[in-house]
């Protein structure tokens, strides 16, 4: 009888005893291809010989130092090669243990950089409906995904939410790719100016969205529409890149794609490939700055941010990351995948859509391919789609609620960065054979 609080008290699973490659191994000897890299996390698989190393060295030299007395080597040289790929503009590196961590201080910073200021009254943060940012409190106000904010909604600050650019769905007939997304980016001034132009402290948003809504970049033009509202009314940008930043979609940072940089960018997840928990906040110049002319200090912590151990793994990890070698690896499995996907799913009758970029792919599920009408939510299809799918031997990451919270359901491809080519046609061979278990 096991006395660990697991995420699913009704259901017992089996024991990972081994990984190898792109591949989990159970206590029984089944082998499962890791077609989204856990939670978009094992970027490297499972077995990566440098990054054991480079943890292994750094527990021999040092395993802990709390920021308050010291820094770092590691975290040193991890910040400066952040910075050094980073959008412009972003200057310091804030470390933390994980994604939510991550958006909670960028959240926190967003307000403290206004109060030392001189603008107090800045406290509203505009996020997007369909959206997800993290689990703790803060990042779950952030969130626009309706079932996780549920149960918790008596104790969230407010966030106002606006529309997601979700061209698939959102898109009219009359209007261009481009049309459309200069059409939900002016939602944001709508919102801003229907608050109060000194009210609003930043507007927080993925640039391509993942688990709520399976892999969904914005169109062209959207995020630069954004960043000249940000700055029109002195509004921070945040973007959160946890889960599709560190060269998952084939930019070692995912807003490169979309020709914007942010004033605070979130990462977590492919930092650390699974081999560390680590996530971090950057900033910008401007921001850090502020702070340090003024109270000198950021009212904020964590006692584990900075661990020399976790940052000495993640500097291995973004050493092979940052190589152009394996960006250029990235968009060509990418390209590979997604044309693999469309070969064998482009006229299902029920896959409507097939996105995303580089190694960060979504299926959504449709119970009428023309009509694009959603299943029935008592059907629960991610259920037992993700269900079909792990007892064919693919670990995926299905997701219900896609279109406004009930309705919808989609799949998240994020496997690992080193994926072949027979491993792409095994992931394909075996969603085929979960969706006709499903949809027999």
């Amino acid at each position: 009888m096991s006395h660990v609080f697991g995420r699913n008290a009704r259901t017992d699973l089996p024991v990972a005893v081994s990984g190898e490659g792109c591949y989990l191994i159970d206590r029984d000897g089944k082998r499962y291809l890791d077609g989204s890299g856990g939670a978009a996390v094992s970027c490297l698989g499972h077995s990566n010989d440098e990054v054991k190393e480079a943890i292994k060295q750094q527990l021999d030299a040092l395993a802990f130092a709390h920021t308050g007395f010291f820094t770092s080597e590691p975290a040193e040289a991890l910040a400066d090669k952040l910075i050094k790929h980073a959008p412009e503009g972003l200057d310091r590196v804030y470390f933390v243990s994980g994604g939510s961590e991550a958006v909670e201080a960028a959240i926190k910073l967003a307000r403290q950089y206004h109060v030392e200021r001189g603008e107090d009254e800045r406290d509203i943060l505009i996020a997007r409906r369909q959206s997800y940012h993290g689990n703790t409190l803060g990042a779950l106000a952030a969130s626009g995904n309706l079932w996780r904010r549920q149960m918790f909604n008596p104790i969230l600050v407010e966030t106002r939410h606006i529309a997601p650019c979700y061209a698939w769905r959102d898109q009219r007939l009359d209007e261009t790719a481009f049309a459309y997304g200069q059409r939900v980016a002016n939602e944001l001034e709508a919102e801003i100016l229907a608050l109060g132009p000194d009210k609003v402290m930043g507007f927080i948003a993925e640039p391509v969205v993942g688990a709520t809504l399976g892999a969904v970049p914005a169109v062209k033009g959207y995020f630069e529409r954004i960043r000249e509202i940000c700055d029109q009314y002195g509004v921070l940008l945040i973007l959160d890149e946890v889960m599709c930043g560190m060269g998952r979609t084939g930019h070692i940072y995912a807003c490169a794609e979309d020709s914007v940089s942010p004033d605070i960018l979130t990462i977590a997840k492919g930092l650390g490939a699974g081999y560390q928990p680590i996530g971090a906040m950057l900033a910008s110049r401007k921001i850090y700055d502020t702070i340090a002319k003024g109270s000198g200090f950021f009212q904020h912590g964590h006692t584990y941010l900075g661990h020399p151990v976790t940052t000495a793994g993640a500097s291995k990890v973004f050493d092979i990351i940052s190589s152009e070698s394996m960006m250029e690896q990235v968009r060509a499995k990418g390209a590979q995948l997604i044309a693999a996907l469309t070969d064998r799913f482009g006229q299902h009758p029920h896959i409507g859509d097939i996105r995303g970029r580089g190694l960060f792919l979504g299926l959504e599920f449709v119970a009428d391919r023309e009509t694009k009408k959603p299943f029935d939510p008592q059907k629960a299809i991610h259920k037992h789609f993700k269900a079909a799918a792990f007892e064919a031997g693919l670990i995926c990451y299905p997701m219900g609620g896609t279109i406004d919270g009930q309705h919808g359901d989609h799949v998240l491809l994020a496997p690992p960065f080193i994926i072949n080519d027979s491993q792409i046609n095994e992931c394909v061979d075996k969603i085929d054979i979960a969706l006709k278990k499903v949809m027999q």
